[in-house]
């Protein structure tokens, strides 16, 4: 898929590959970006044309955001974009080690200011700085989509379980255990409660059953603190037992803690799900019981896109066409403030220039460079690292980085701290294309 602008830099409907080659030969259009690739049009207005909604579709992670934009056509439902945006990472590292030179440099009383801990109050609704940057990211990746994209819809994975419904007390019967909207949502918490693992004989990778800890025949109720999971052999030695009677006591207290982990982790969803609302695109929300049930009715395997693809109400019965590749968008940053380097106790070891751009490159540019002989000779593309001597470090997608001269270089794309890039679609999505949910 390429993104397609007007003559006044307002989103299109994208098209494809194929599509956007032929505007660019004909001169109705020019590259406006490399990566994400845009094409802006020299004869045609917004105003002129005829736009269709798209839907883009988000599933929050902790370390992978998936993304993925959905087109409702005469024809059905047709996938134009897929992608994941990998967080960056390491935040909470860098923020540890500034606070321990603070430290030494107060306990080694230099000049610097005192320190400052009474007069510091987190505000409501505070995050850790780690969570905060997911957000961000994940915003910024949103606000680039609409300016390339005619967004109209938004959907979003804003809770990871269902917690009302996990505190139903009117589940009865096999309601908890089978194809069920409601019994995704148990079984979902469930797995992610207990890690995916028979918490008897903790064997993994096995089909796991939903059971109880106290027996409903020896007046165990269905409610969420009574259930567990565990292996087929397991659940049948156990019988009519509890768990303490069955050897394992520590089960039923550690199954009554309340839903803390789970609130734990719906805190940045809920975040990112009103900070959605607030660009005043209608939101759509789901939980991830009902995108695990669709993904597995669609036949979709396992990754980011396909669950961002699957998030919500509005999911089809049958998609249409997918696209052929998957853009992957990593968060990189716009580098350091930090100029002097430490070793790990703290002691100073070398400086770092003031002055990010050398012979007009910066770090995070994507260059290409033409090395004329040597071990690299030929044509490289990627993203700069650059060094005051000139010579620059070329990080390409193919896990070669070679290092040459400025003067073998020119610049693609100025650096906006994101490196952009592609892989192939999961094999097993033309079965799922192919075959209705």
């Amino acid at each position: 898929m390429v993104f397609v602008l007007d003559k006044h830099q307002k989103p299109l409907m994208p098209c494809s590959e194929k599509r956007a080659r032929l505007l660019l030969e004909r001169g109705r259009a020019r590259v406006v970006k490399i990566a994400p690739f845009t094409i802006r049009l020299v004869d045609r207005r917004q105003e002129d044309s005829v736009l269709q909604g798209l839907r883009l579709k988000l599933d929050p992670g902790s370390k992978t955001t998936g993304v993925a934009i959905a087109l409702d056509g005469a024809h059905g439902t047709k996938v134009v974009f897929l992608g994941e945006i990998v967080h960056k990472v390491g935040i909470k590292a860098k923020l540890d080690a500034r606070r321990a030179l603070r430290r030494g440099r107060r306990h080694r009383k230099t000049r610097y200011r005192k320190p400052r801990f009474q007069n510091r109050a987190r505000k409501d609704g505070w995050l850790p700085p780690s969570l905060v940057a997911r957000i961000n990211q994940t915003l910024h990746a949103l606000t680039k989509i609409r300016t390339h994209a005619p967004i109209t819809d938004l959907s979003v994975e804003h809770v990871r379980f269902d917690t009302q419904k996990l505190d139903n007390p009117e589940i009865s019967g096999v309601e908890y255990q089978q194809g069920t909207l409601l019994g995704y949502e148990v079984r979902e918490y469930l797995l992610e409660k207990w890690g995916r693992t028979c918490v008897y004989c903790g064997a993994t990778d096995v089909p796991l059953q939903v059971e109880h800890i106290i027996p409903k025949l020896r007046g165990g109720s269905d409610r969420i603190s009574n259930l567990t999971i565990a292996c087929e052999p397991c659940n049948l030695q156990k019988g009519q037992q509890t768990a303490a009677e069955f050897g394992h006591p520590d089960i039923q207290a550690q199954a009554r803690k309340p839903l803390k982990d789970a609130a734990f982790m719906n805190a940045t969803r809920w975040r990112l799900y009103a900070q959605l609302q607030a660009t005043g695109v209608p939101v759509e929300g789901g939980s991830g019981g009902r995108t695990k049930k669709q993904r597995i009715a669609h036949g979709l395997p396992k990754e980011h896109y396909y669950d961002a693809l699957c998030v919500g109400e509005s999911t089809p019965e049958r998609f249409t066409s997918f696209p052929a590749s998957v853009q992957v968008w990593t968060a990189k940053g716009r580098g350091m403030r930090q100029i002097c380097r430490t070793d790990k106790q703290g002691f100073p070891i070398r400086h770092v220039s003031r002055h990010k751009h050398h012979f007009g490159f910066q770090t995070g540019d994507l260059v290409q460079a033409v090395i004329p002989h040597g071990k690299y000779t030929g044509t490289w593309t990627g993203r700069a690292t650059v060094k005051v001597s000139g010579q620059i470090r070329i990080v390409t997608s193919i896990g070669v980085h070679p290092t040459t001269s400025y003067r073998y270089c020119r610049v693609l794309q100025r650096g906006n701290g994101w490196v952009y890039t592609q892989k192939p679609l999961n094999p097993e999505r033309r079965q799922a294309a192919a075959s209705p949910a």
